[in-house]
């Protein structure tokens, strides 16, 4: 069975104000749930630690050492 890009989780460098793609995919992976979070709707992430979050309760859970 073939998989595309788009079945894979995407590679991203996130940055203070925005992400760049480093390999290709529609989604990146919540750091502590572990959803798929799709590029399009991707809002929260850390530049420290380079890791994404679905939403800001669980970004800032994480950030502050509670999750």
């Amino acid at each position: 069975m073939l998989t595309t890009s788009s079945d894979q989780p995407a590679k991203l460098h996130y940055g203070p104000n925005s992400f760049r793609v480093l390999r290709g995919g529609r989604f990146v992976t919540c750091a502590v749930t572990g959803e798929p979070i799709p590029l399009d709707t991707l809002r929260y992430w850390s530049v420290e630690h380079q890791e994404a979050y679905a939403t800001c309760e669980i970004a800032t859970r994480r950030l502050t050492g509670q999750a």
